[in-house]
């Protein structure tokens, strides 16, 4: 069987782009010939460093993508619906894209020729299913939770997330300015995350952290990324800070991969209720929500003041991270394709 692979932010190698290489591996793993389609083939490499996953079997081609002669094609939308001419058709939704002309008569006779609709979360599916008159499936992305653990815990806040003043802009201006804010002893801030898209707006956090124990670490390596998590004790994330959900999903996190990873590695996660965070954290019992600067600030003060909340919080969160492993994402995947 063979099976095609399209995703046009493939150079980005964000959540999006694990979820799309985790279906490719676990398709390969399946006994598909695998092919992914992108132009430069240097990706590959790329790809095993910054998300860990290997894709030895994988073919990349650097030909236009083509859907015929393929039994299965996933294709990630850029928020358009492609034309798919394979045996089998999935498409994937990782951003809730509204506003676009969904419902019009191209796209639904395009539609006719996708098999499934996938979305990335609860959050995603709804504004989805509005926009193009679909009833879209939810297969939680992939998290390598096995590759995070907790190591010798140290009075770390990190925050995880691509540098980019562009649509998914992780807001770590709002983190810096409310770690400021706190003027706690002895504690500091991590901002982790890559610089493609964004090296002037990195450039800008750093010096706005000047002075302060904050951190700016651009593109780390994986083996890097795991000892960050797993020395933090606090996971933090702003994305969609001060947006209307309901007006600009779109600014939201879709769902939260690097939440994951952090509550895996036994991080206490401390998520802005927004988007579809509130869809792996539950208030005070694996993590907490906040909405204001204010409430941030009280609820972080908390948990550093009493050590029994932060234990509590993080054995339920690294328990909790366990429900998005890559091993349960390719089943799903495998039922997905057995309907």
């Amino acid at each position: 069987m063979k099976a095609g692979i399209y995703d046009p932010y493939l150079d980005t190698l964000g959540g999006g782009e694990r979820y799309m290489m985790t279906v490719a591996e676990c398709l390969s793993k399946n006994g598909y010939q695998v092919d992914v389609f992108w132009k430069d083939k240097s990706i590959k490499r790329k790809i095993k460093e910054r998300l860990n996953i290997k894709l030895e079997r994988i073919n990349f081609i650097s030909e236009i993508f083509n859907s015929s002669g393929y039994d299965l094609i996933f294709f990630l939308s850029d928020g358009s619906i492609p034309f798919l001419t394979a045996k089998r058709n999935i498409l994937h939704f990782q951003v809730p894209f509204h506003g676009v002309g969904g419902r019009k008569l191209l796209n639904k006779v395009k539609l006719r020729r996708i098999n499934d609709v996938v979305c990335n979360s609860f959050f995603t599916k709804k504004f989805i299913d509005q926009e193009y008159g679909v009833k879209a499936k939810v297969i939680y992305p992939p998290v390598a939770v096995d590759s995070f653990k907790p190591l010798a815990k140290e009075n770390i806040i990190i925050s995880v997330g691509r540098f980019t003043n562009l649509l998914h802009n992780k807001r770590q201006d709002v983190l810096v300015k409310v770690f400021k804010k706190m003027k706690v002893k002895d504690w500091k801030l991590m901002i982790v995350g890559g610089d493609e898209e964004g090296k002037r707006y990195a450039a800008d956090l750093r010096k706005k952290a000047q002075g302060f124990p904050i951190e700016i670490i651009t593109n780390p390596q994986f083996s890097d990324l795991k000892r960050f998590y797993g020395q933090a004790k606090i996971f933090w994330t702003a994305a969609g800070f001060g947006v209307d959900e309901e007006k600009e999903p779109e600014k939201t996190e879709h769902f939260g991969i690097t939440t994951v990873e952090a509550m895996a590695a036994g991080c206490v996660p401390m998520v802005i209720k927004k988007g579809g965070q509130p869809e792996i954290v539950s208030e005070g019992r694996n993590g907490l929500l906040w909405i204001s600067e204010e409430e941030l600030i009280a609820k972080t003060l908390r948990v550093i003041n009493y050590q029994t909340e932060w234990q509590k919080l993080s054995a339920a969160a690294q328990k909790r991270a366990k429900d998005f492993s890559q091993e349960r994402f390719c089943e799903e995947i495998q039922k997905l394709l057995n309907q």
